[in-house]
């Protein structure tokens, strides 16, 4: 199975990205499909014998979505073109909704009340074809493949308050009037509640554009071209004309392109941004150089071995995007919830307009169709679709600008819970034997001579501190003898330990503390940690230790800075708190605002929320919701 991360266009709300996960996970080849809704993605899992991902995007375009599967069609550009679209439409939106609003509250006089019906219709249908359409489209090609989204409560609404004013304009004064019933037109609602809805997305997405800053950050790492030596002469080539055996020069403040070796010339190269690293290395003949990190002395010249999507700085872009576009198991419960949504709000606006009738008759008509477009509007499940989506992408992006590469949601969210951790001394707690850091130390003073060729890492006695501090009891593992392992437990602070163990019993240790009801994070950078890594409920990777290790973990630290491990579990109290919040507003909201919509202080109070003000308080929560997430980025 292939794993792919795709850009989607015309996703707006958790109805649509249950639309095209369903739509993708129908289709033979498919084994799984997670849209992520505030970067426009979709992590698919197929098999490339079965399906392709030109099928994938001709199945989706029936429904209304474009999956962009060419790698010459740019999608920052697509989205840039869109979001100024969106844009020009919201202005021009907001202009028919002042002349409209004008004209319905007699502030701009145009003749008689006909006069003023009739050019509200005309504006209110411009601002119908021109500004909504896209509503329309959507709903339509969603209800004959028998969906529902967002986009199916904003076009009944409006084409209900619409139609209902058409009739009015026409027939109003012979059907109500000449039974006394006060009757108006509504197109100051059709008009507004499209002008709240694209305003709110256009705000919607101007602010998740920080959401995605993380990944931004990422891809802007690697330079754009490089210096390839071609016999003898130094020309500039585009990264993309790189292959693996060409040789490269780098001078001093530029950014390696690709990933390779060195072949000649010492620099010194400042790494902190892959490895979190402080101070620059020197590297010498055969020592490998990686994609986005800086000269910071010496021009040299390098051996291209890895390019493209094969370096490590591609491979973290990727891990960032498969593990802000997987779901957390709370997620899972508000997507099953957000399918169900729009088909109630329907039943509940149906159920509206009938009590209205029960209740005073054709009367009442006016109020009951108001009522039931207002529940319509108010309904929008945009804000618990999205609670969990952007917390957990900030949150994400917030690790992977500390160093700290995260796989999937389930991890970030299960990290919080840890009350034990097992550590491996050497390549964990220690550097392995002629690795030592520039710099590197013990951090308390010896009170023994140091074992040979070992060097306790910076701040790992500091992390480990930190960790006891936070209620998190520490395990040390490792093969070697005794008296080595009891001198690095007390370099580091760490009260228990064993020495001479095998792979088996750090995993035996693991189920132990399992069994004690304990919430296990494992913490190792070896083949020999591999089986322990894969029995704990959060396996922790150093990121400069083997491959295996760091395909079992669910976390690699990038570098050897082991405050990283509290930082995570910091982080993800902090994230499944934001999520918590967010549920928490978007479920309230809902609660309060449904019944108030319907009129439910109706016989004790005037008050009810109209279809005006429902679409601007729906719009302002699924924008709360996002701007709350983006507080994670100051966390």
């Amino acid at each position: 199975m292939e794993k792919k991360t795709l850009a989607v266009l015309g996703m707006m709300c958790t109805g649509c990205a249950a639309h095209v996960e369903r739509k993708l996970q129908s289709l033979d080849g498919v084994g799984a499909a997670s849209v992520n809704l505030p970067a426009r993605t979709v992590l698919i899992e197929y098999d490339k014998q079965r399906v392709t991902p030109g099928q994938m995007k001709e199945e989706l375009s029936k429904i209304g979505y474009d999956l962009v599967v060419e790698e010459d069609r740019n999608v920052e550009a697509i989205e840039r073109r869109a979001y100024a679209a969106l844009r020009n439409k919201v202005a021009a939106s907001w202009l028919i909704a002042a002349i409209t609003m004008a004209l319905s509250m007699g502030w701009l006089q145009v003749g008689s009340m006909d006069t003023a019906n009739q050019t509200m219709l005309l504006l209110a249908l411009a601002n119908l074809i021109y500004c909504g359409r896209q509503f329309y489209d959507t709903a339509w090609r969603q209800l004959i493949h028998g969906s529902a989204s967002m986009d199916t409560l904003v076009a009944l609404s409006t084409g209900i308050s619409f139609l209902f004013s058409v009739f009015n304009t026409f027939w109003g004064e012979q059907t109500w009037g000449a039974r006394n019933i006060e009757w108006h037109t509504y197109y100051d609602a059709s008009v507004m509640i499209i002008t709240f809805v694209l305003t709110g997305r256009l705000i919607e997405e101007r602010a998740k554009n920080g959401t995605a800053s993380a990944i931004r950050a990422l891809m802007g790492m690697a330079p754009k071209t490089a210096h390839l030596v071609d016999s003898g002469t130094v020309v500039d080539v585009p990264i993309s004309a790189l292959q693996p055996g060409d040789i490269i020069e780098v001078k001093v403040g530029e950014k390696i392109p690709v990933d390779g070796s060195v072949v000649s010339g010492e620099p010194r190269i400042d790494e902190s941004m892959i490895s979190g690293e402080a101070l620059p290395v020197v590297k010498r003949k055969g020592d490998k150089v990686l994609t986005g990190t800086i000269t910071h002395e010496g021009t040299f010249r390098f051996k291209a071995e890895e390019v493209g999507q094969k370096t490590v700085l591609a491979n973290m872009i990727r891990m960032v995007q498969a593990a802000q576009g997987s779901k957390a198991p709370v997620q899972r419960v508000t997507d099953k919830a957000a399918r169900i949504f729009v088909p109630a709000v329907v039943g509940i606006s149906v159920l509206t307009f009938l009590l209205w009738l029960f209740i005073g008759g054709t009367a009442l008509l006016p109020r009951a169709v108001l009522s039931a477009v207002s529940v319509l509007v108010i309904s929008c499940p945009c804000a618990m679709g999205l609670a969990t989506p952007t917390a957990l992408m900030v949150g994400i992006g917030k690790a992977a600008q500390k160093n700290i590469l995260i796989k999937d949601a389930k991890a970030l969210e299960s990290i919080r819970k840890v009350n034990a951790v097992v550590v491996d001394k050497t390549g964990t707690i220690t550097f392995a034997p002629h690795t030592p850091a520039a710099g590197s130390r013990p951090s308390s003073p010896a009170a023994a001579p140091a074992p040979p060729q070992e060097t306790l890492k910076p701040h790992a006695r500091e992390a480990m501190e930190e960790l006891q501090q936070m209620g998190i009891e520490i395990y040390m593992m490792s093969g070697d003898k005794e008296e080595h392992v009891r001198y690095w437990a007390g370099q580091a602070g760490i009260k228990h330990y064993q020495s001479k163990v095998m792979p088996q019993d750090k995993e035996d240790l693991v189920r132990k503390l399992q069994r004690e009801g304990r919430h296990v994070a494992m913490v190792g950078d070896g083949i020999n940690d591999s089986q322990a890594l894969a029995a704990a409920d959060v396996s922790i990777a150093m990121g400069k230790g083997t491959d295996i290790a760091m395909e079992v973990a669910q976390v690699t630290l990038m570098g050897n800075d082991l405050r990283r491990i509290p930082d995570a579990i910091r982080l993800s109290h902090k994230t499944v708190g934001m999520i918590h919040q967010n549920l928490f507003w978007a479920f309230i909201y809902n609660v309060v605002c449904i019944p108030l919509a319907a009129g439910a202080l109706y016989g004790v109070s005037d008050f009810q929320i109209t279809p005006m003000w429902a679409s601007a308080l729906m719009a302002m929560s699924s924008v709360s919701v996002v701007l709350n997430s983006l507080r994670l980025r100051f966390a």
